[in-house]
């Protein structure tokens, strides 16, 4: 490495971030560039391990150690270590189409097996990422580069969220014909309509769709194949087919008073926040100012409605889940190079503390039924404590604990049941018993010839640098099925 001793010589520096009480005020990106003499110092902490975790993407105990990318994180550290910036884009684009947005958006599980953060905080690797591309737009490098030549083949994706993209990223420099089928306005899928625009502007969407489509991909929105286009029709036009749905069946809360007016799902909620944003001036039609908001759900979708709410001015916010506080520190039975499962501020609890004075994070808590008055409207819930739940999902309450809380807004942010029914009934797909799509991780190859599945249909509910692999792994597996032979990495 450039400096073989950083690790011992530096402190690790946090990304910069804005203001977080001043950020509530507006829709734009919470993180700030990191100064380069800043992010020189970060990649200089990156040891010579010999043997480095943070780019092996291995599955331990059902979460994820390292990056499933595989990306080239010593290599890129030490180029930009070395300030050569064009060498460090090099190495980045090797292993990931998009790491504008996994720069942005992963919860950097490479950091989490990192060798330094065996006992020091890790190296930086997320802001040392997103750097190297955000230099490589504002300088120009990143540039619309077209396959050479073209194959007879042509290709419909299914879907346009992370994996899809990447399956059409990496056909389309097979030199296939790619058409991306999205059936919603915008092309972007859980990328442009589900993680808000705080953490991803849509500008960043819109400028990797385009450069695409400069590239010779082409994008169909409004379309929602199975129904607007058959099967049938897609199989008679097309040499392939790629299901990259995502995992879109949420689950539900069943609970007395569910029918109250003021319940939504999560995903439908910050949906209509950012088409609020995009195609409204920003007047949030979905609105919970000077409202009573509880989401229940104690995970990222459920901090992403804790901050949209903030935004539209919510009265007050809490967010319930079943679970423990994490410990400070890793335990004995979550040691390294496992994710960490420790306690940590996202962003929007960093807010919702600056604005409320207090972190709205309610643990051991499960709603045991919505309230309602004479019209229909959620005016409350009643809660119980629990000791905690098992992994069968089963709670123990705590006796005497009942509890109301006011509310005029629930937002129901407890996850994904795998794919939408109609997924199976208009592709004929088998299913497993998760209800995702069945199709073996490796080959990709559905129960029905030329069809494929990637990312969260076929996964199930995970993070965007994993779609992104997925994509790219099953666009592999399709080049090799219509050409019997594949040069994509």
């Amino acid at each position: 490495m450039g400096k073989a001793t950083g690790f011992m010589e530096y402190d690790r520096i946090p990304s910069p971030v804005r203001d977080p009480k001043k950020r509530t005020r507006d829709w734009n990106e919470y993180s700030l560039p990191m100064p380069e003499v800043d992010l020189q110092i970060q990649a200089a902490r990156c040891m010579d391990c010999g043997v480095p975790f943070c780019h092996t993407g291995e599955e331990i105990k059902n979460g994820v150690s390292g990056c499933p990318l595989h990306n080239l994180i010593p290599e890129w550290n030490d180029a930009v270590y070395r300030g050569e910036w064009r060498e460090a884009l090099d190495l980045l684009l090797k292993t990931n189409n998009f790491p504008e947005f996994t720069g942005r958006v992963c919860p950097a599980p490479c950091e989490g097996s990192c060798t330094v953060a065996i006992s020091e905080p890790a190296v930086g690797i997320k802001s040392i990422e997103k750097a190297i591309i955000d230099r490589a737009f504002e300088e120009g490098w990143i540039k619309p580069q077209a396959p050479l030549k073209r194959t007879d083949k042509r290709i419909a994706i299914i879907g346009s969220g992370p994996a899809g993209l990447a399956c059409a990223d990496q056909l389309n420099k097979a030199g296939h014909t790619v058409t991306v089928f999205e059936k919603s306005d915008r092309i972007g899928g859980l990328l442009m309509y589900g993680i808000p625009t705080m953490k991803l502007e849509k500008d960043s969407v819109n400028r990797r769709v385009n450069l695409m489509a400069e590239e010779g991909v082409e994008f169909v929105t409004n379309i929602e194949a199975g129904k607007d286009i058959t099967m049938e029709q897609l199989q008679a036009e097309y040499d392939s087919v790629v299901l990259a749905t995502g995992a879109g069946n949420a689950r539900d809360v069943q609970l007395p008073g569910r029918d109250a007016k003021g319940i939504y799902f999560a995903m439908d909620y910050l949906t209509q926040s950012i088409k609020d944003i995009l195609d409204n001036n920003g007047v949030q039609t979905m609105s919970a100012e000077g409202k009573n908001v509880i989401v229940i759900g104690g995970g990222d979708t459920g901090a992403d409605c804790v901050a949209t709410a903030l935004r539209q001015g919510a009265k007050s916010i809490y967010q319930f889940g079943h679970r423990d506080k994490l410990p400070d520190a890793r335990t004995i039975k979550n040691p390294w190079p496992q994710f960490p499962k420790v306690f940590q501020m996202d962003y929007a609890h960093n807010e919702a503390r600056a604005v409320y004075g207090d972190d709205p994070r309610q643990y051991l808590v499960s709603t045991t039924e919505f309230i309602k008055n004479s019209r229909g409207e959620l005016t409350g819930l009643r809660t119980i404590d629990v000791d905690d739940i098992d992994a069968e999902r089963n709670i123990k309450p705590v006796p005497n604990s009942e509890k109301i809380w006011e509310a005029d807004i629930v937002l129901i942010a407890v996850g994904f049941a795998g794919t939408t029914k109609s997924v199976f009934e208009d592709f004929q797909v088998a299913k497993t018993n998760r209800h995702t799509i069945d199709a073996r991780k490796g080959f990709y190859r559905t129960n029905v010839e030329g069809v494929f599945a990637c990312g969260d249909a076929r996964y199930g509910q995970s993070l965007v640098v994993t779609a992104i692999n997925e994509g790219r792994e099953a666009a592999r597996e399709v080049d090799f099925y219509l050409m019997g032979e594949t040069f994509l990495p």
